[in-house]
């Protein structure tokens, strides 16, 4: 069985996501896919792979990732911020440029709850004046 070498914890939306680093040849694993299997490419395996980018850490480790809650744009925020945590883990000198690029932050944009006797969360009912 493969040692992990970090473990990194992410959040975003309502998605959470487990990132565990092992040492490999740069394959990422997302609930048992490829991140272009599951994302489809685009900006969404761009977003996975910055932390990798920013650190010069491409193709040094395997990563494998389990995700769930949310929709897709919050899965790949999520898998972000958890690959920067176990990779600021794994080694400290990681962690300055990964909070100079904004990867180590929580984004605490939430969907905001709808109200009641309201149609949505800000929402008013229309003004009637007769």
């Amino acid at each position: 069985m493969a040692e992990n070498l970090a473990l990194g914890t992410g959040r975003r939306k309502t998605s959470v996501a487990r990132v565990y680093l092992r040492n490999g040849s740069g394959d990422i694993k997302i609930n048992g896919r490829s991140v272009d299997e599951y994302f489809g490419t685009g900006d969404f395996s761009f977003l996975v792979n910055q932390p990798l980018d920013v650190t010069d850490n491409i193709g040094k480790f395997d990563v494998l990732i389990n995700v769930k809650g949310g929709g897709k744009s919050g899965q790949a925020g999520a898998i972000r911020h958890g690959l920067s945590r176990a990779l600021a883990k794994y080694d400290e000198t990681n962690y300055k440029p990964l909070r100079e690029n904004g990867f180590m932050t929580r984004d605490p944009r939430m969907v905001e709850r709808k109200k009641y006797g309201q149609p949505g969360a800000r929402r008013k009912f229309q003004f009637s004046k007769r």
